[in-house]
């Protein structure tokens, strides 16, 4: 399934749809304003809440927290320590092992792997003639919530940076 996010669109207390493949209403990005630290919750159409994300108050590294619905952290997506290449952020899984991010996140053209290599998404702008749009395509199998929530994560992480 393909999805559609608008660029830079999340700063806390925007409210921002992730539009389906049909460009119909998918996901709502809602960013928290009244909180101690930035937290974005992913709720479905039916306005269910299937992620939840938030920036960790005082890291050594840039991190951002993910939890499920019931608030467990499934995962934490931070930037690595040591990047000679452009792949400068991980994402840690609470369950045991990693995902790795791979190409060009300020340019919005990369993938996420699992830790053999599958591919599980791929986050392109080439799809989209929309300016400032671009697209992310979950692979069959992939975990939607969670995928979506780590875009998020590194749409925020990088527009902080720049």
């Amino acid at each position: 399934m393909k999805y559609v996010m608008k660029e830079r669109m999340f700063s806390l207390g925007d409210d921002h749809w992730i539009e389906d493949e049909r460009g119909e209403k998918a996901f709502l990005v809602d960013g928290k304003v009244l909180r101690l630290r930035e937290t974005f919750e992913l709720k479905d159409q039916a306005g269910r809440v299937v992620a939840v994300v938030k920036k960790k108050v005082v890291t050594v590294r840039d991190a951002m927290k993910i939890e499920d619905a019931e608030g467990e952290v499934i995962a934490t997506v931070r930037e690595k320590l040591f990047t000679p290449f452009r792949d400068k952020y991980k994402v840690e899984l609470e369950a045991g092992g990693e995902l790795e991010i791979h190409g060009n996140l300020l340019d919005r053209d990369y993938r996420i792997e699992d830790e053999h290599g599958r591919e599980l998404a791929q986050v392109s702008r080439r799809w989209f003639s929309i300016r400032d749009a671009y697209g992310i395509h979950v692979h069959e199998g992939g975990d939607t919530a969670l995928l979506l929530a780590i875009a998020v994560c590194l749409d925020h992480m990088v527009a902080e940076e720049h």
